[in-house]
């Protein structure tokens, strides 16, 4: 994800600098070098030795006659974008002022001023995060295009964004953005049919392609909306929480419509496609639902249950919206390719598909995959992580738009 990329991590006197080595750690793990930059207030929370260690580079604590600000940040510096994680209400407000006392304010000053991208992290206590010249700060940077990692607002803090959500804002800061202004939907996870109050009939899907899949679209650029069916066992409630979901139930990457059954995962899906500008249909949607009891049925007596199938999701999609590219996703128990192929092609043709991401059933749940990727004339094969399917789903989603865009 951040292959190649070179990252000048500040980091400023917030408890939450404590997480710096495990963020070190992350930007690294996904192929991104670091060097890190402190304030004297951080150097009071974690030692530079820390962040040497973790990043493997000299760290930055004092700007000197060398102008490290410059190296790092400026006009032809080392760094692809320089991220702040954690920033406190202090550092985001002196970068709004334009005022240089530390050696993170001065590097950030710097990176605005040779458009270096600029990515902020904040970590405060929440009525520090909710005074209006924090907001106001936060507003006026935002406008000159930093981007801002929304804190989790919990037990009265505005706590640090995961590792996980700061990592995706550096790569899609980064980036090339081919997706940017494109309203994508994915549908992700499984459905639920209720055959009484307490038993459904669902299927294994976990909703990692899926949510992997809204994740890459996201970082290239695009506004997200995942319609998210139940993973395992649910209650009645339906207020399901996703990794890292804030209190709207919504995730950094995406806005997020949870459902249950097949039909509720059709009409959020006709919802929201009805100006989305492609739709990515991963989530095992169940075949069949059945008229449920409406007490429990209870054990040990025979039992016939009746089932309907479901509408076809793609094809009503299709039957709204003749236009909209749409990916599907074909899941068989066979590892017979050229029958996978086959079958994928079908619906394919039937449905007026971009392309049929067909892979095998034993991947669900799992972190890898193996799939392949088929379109009208031709078939690739992909074995390796969901996220790197993911990247490869995007990278073609932005081909397809491409194409599509006047120019």
């Amino acid at each position: 994800m951040l292959e190649g990329v070179n990252v000048a991590l500040g980091v400023t006197g917030s408890i939450a600098a404590v997480k710096t080595v495990e963020l070190a750690h992350e930007l690294r793990r996904h192929g991104a070098q670091v060097r890190g930059v402190m304030t004297g207030s951080a150097r009071g929370i974690i030692h530079p030795w820390a962040v040497e260690f973790a990043t493997e580079n000299d760290v930055v604590t004092e700007i000197t006659g060398r102008v490290e600000h410059v190296d790092l940040c400026g006009y032809d510096g080392w760094a692809d974008v320089f991220l702040i994680a954690p920033a406190t209400a202090n550092t985001v407000g002196k970068i709004a002022g334009a005022v240089d006392d530390t050696p993170v304010t001065t590097c950030a000053t710097t990176a605005l001023g040779a458009d270096t991208p600029v990515v902020i992290a904040p970590a405060m206590h929440e009525p520090m995060y909710d005074h209006p010249g924090v907001l106001e700060a936060i507003d006026t940077v935002s406008e000159w295009g930093v981007d801002f990692v929304d804190p989790r607002l919990e037990e009265g803090k505005a706590k640090i964004a995961s590792e996980d959500a700061i990592v995706r804002d550096v790569a899609r800061a980064v980036g090339d953005r081919p997706l940017e202004g494109e309203h994508v939907v994915v549908t992700s996870g499984a459905t639920a049919e209720s055959i009484d109050p307490v038993r459904v009939l669902t299927n294994r899907s976990s909703g990692k392609m899926g949510r992997a899949v809204a994740a890459a679209c996201y970082i290239r650029g695009a506004d997200v909306t995942l319609v998210h069916g139940v993973v395992g066992p649910q209650p009645i409630d339906r207020d399901m929480v996703l990794p890292e979901s804030d209190a709207d139930g919504n995730v950094p990457y995406a806005t997020v419509r949870n459902v249950e059954s097949a039909a509720e995962m059709l009409e959020a899906t006709r919802d929201a496609c009805a100006d989305a500008d492609t739709l990515v249909s991963v989530a095992a949607i169940g075949d069949y639902t059945v008229e449920p009891s409406d007490e429990k049925i209870r054990s040990g007596q025979e039992l016939s249950l009746e089932l309907e199938s479901t509408p076809k999701l793609i094809d009503d999609i299709r039957d709204a919206r003749p236009e909209l590219p749409i990916v599907g996703f074909k899941t068989e128990t066979s590892d017979d390719e050229t029958a996978m192929v086959e079958r994928a092609r079908s619906t394919l043709e039937r449905a007026g598909l971009a392309f049929v991401v067909a892979n095998d059933a034993s991947v669900m749940g799992a972190d890898r995959t193996k799939a392949l990727l088929v379109h009208e004339e031709d078939a690739a094969r992909y074995e390796g992580t969901k996220a790197g399917l993911s990247e490869e789903i995007a990278d073609s989603i932005a081909a397809i738009l491409g194409e599509t865009r006047p120019s």
